[in-house]
């Protein structure tokens, strides 16, 4: 195996689903300034809109919890064309 060539900074991280508030532990060599404390031990924190815990397609259910608001921007921009 060569040496040198793997990042430095691969680690367990805490990343967050802002819609659910659910939070998983994963190795990732992602920057993070914040930090959050899971069972008692301090993780980088990387804040995700969107999961496999939010998202539908995992889950099953249609709706889509849009925190930008694009997908109303979208239909009203092109509500104009509907039949």
């Amino acid at each position: 195996m060569k040496s040198g060539i793997h990042p430095e900074n691969y680690r367990l991280v805490a990343f967050k689903d802002m819609s659910n508030d659910d939070v998983f532990i994963t190795k990732s060599t992602a920057n993070s300034k914040e930090s959050i404390d899971v069972d008692g031990v301090e993780y980088p924190l990387i804040k995700l809109e969107i999961s496999r815990t939010s998202h539908p397609y995992y889950t099953g259910k249609s709706k889509l919890v849009d925190t930008a608001g694009r997908i109303d921007k979208f239909k009203n921009k092109y509500a104009k064309f509907k039949k």
